[in-house]
């Protein structure tokens, strides 16, 4: 039998919700650290599982992923989405709260944004609230060169706006702004601040608002979207 788990790290109450969910994963499955390094060949280790479900630091995504991967039983009807969904809930959660300074209480709100200084505060706002992801986790979660390592530094860093709407959805999506809703307020800020920006750096302000006008009948036929298949299936109707 193996040595006693110490307790859950409680320092940061929200790591230690991340830790214990993991636990309660690791219970249910009725592993051992090693046996489910060895499900996932060896990686990660047994020493990084063990230290995810500890408390005391914030793991990579990554880890995550194959820990509950690793612990799926047939007891988890809805497969690995579910709990892949509330463990990255968990993991932002504990994230902001190990990194995002004291006064961050809430996401921004882009219906406040007057003026390009407004959005880049609020796009920096984004990513502290996000749980301050690097340069390289959103060029990956982005793909490809949608979004450089460089020019996002150089927006965390406030020294300059995304060049154009791709590249500011890009951001926002790498930042856990997924919605469309979400993205259609973010877009029509964004149009909103440049129009009322002096120096008017971005003179072709029409590629923000073609985007943003996609955006927003995109949201539109995604909010049609639940009835028509209820309209087609009903069939012919009796004669």
């Amino acid at each position: 039998m193996g040595r006693p788990e110490n307790e859950v790290d409680q320092t940061v109450p929200a790591r230690a919700a991340l830790a214990k969910f993991l636990r309660e994963r690791r219970h249910a499955a009725g592993l051992t650290y090693r046996q489910m390094s060895k499900n996932r060949g060896g990686r990660p280790s047994a020493a990084t599982l063990e230290r995810a479900a500890a408390g005391t630091t914030v793991p990579a995504w990554d880890t995550i992923e194959h820990f509950i991967t690793a612990t799926l039983t047939e007891n988890d009807l809805f497969g690995p989405e579910m709990l892949l969904a509330r463990a990255h809930e968990l993991w932002i959660r504990a994230r902001r709260a190990t990194r995002a300074p004291y006064y961050v209480h809430t996401a921004p709100d882009p219906t406040l944004i007057a003026d390009t200084a407004d959005l880049l505060r609020a796009l920096r706002h984004q990513h502290v609230w996000a749980g301050y992801p690097s340069p390289g986790e959103m060029q990956a979660t982005a793909g490809g060169w949608a979004l450089p390592k460089s020019t996002t530094q150089r927006i965390i860093d406030g020294l300059t706006l995304p060049v154009d709407p791709p590249q500011a959805l890009a951001f926002l999506r790498a930042c856990y702004v997924q919605e469309e809703t979400e993205l259609e307020r973010w877009l029509d800020a964004a149009v909103r601040a440049l129009k009322n920006d002096p120096p008017r750096r971005f003179k072709d302000i029409g590629t923000w608002i073609r985007a943003h006008r996609a955006m927003v009948g995109k949201t539109r036929e995604t909010e049609r979207a639940p009835v028509t298949p209820l309209h087609d299936q009903t069939g012919p109707r009796a004669a």
